[in-house]
């Protein structure tokens, strides 16, 4: 069974900066595009950065310049560093990866369970 695990989230003074970490578990023929999402209150889920297997990303405008997503293929993990935070930036953030479990099965969209993010002074 796949899984993706998030940890990092936590309460940060407007200005500072988090670490967020996803990492994936389970039987995995291929990871393709790995993706950070958020949701804040009252609001609809948005993407905030992606990065595929050739590491190519792309960011919301929201966070150009301040926050950089990364990956290490061999841990099989995604990281998003956050740096000037605001508290617009306050949601729960999710980890999200289109995964091949087999070369046999079709390529599907995992979650993880969310990781809160609030920024507030």
């Amino acid at each position: 069974q796949v899984q993706l695990v998030e940890s990092g989230g936590g309460l940060v003074q407007p200005g500072g900066s988090l670490r967020l970490s996803c990492v994936v578990s389970g039987t995995i023929f291929s990871i393709y595009t790995m993706a950070w999402y958020r949701r804040a209150p009252g609001k609809q889920r948005e993407l905030v950065a992606a990065i595929t297997s050739g590491a190519n990303t792309n960011y919301a405008d929201s966070v150009k310049g301040r926050f950089t997503i990364s990956r290490d293929n061999a841990k099989k993990m995604v990281y998003l560093q956050m740096n000037s935070l605001k508290p617009e930036d306050t949601a729960v953030y999710y980890c999200n990866a289109r995964i091949q479990k087999s070369i046999s099965y079709n390529v599907n969209d995992y979650w993880g369970q969310g990781t809160q993010v609030t920024v507030s002074s």
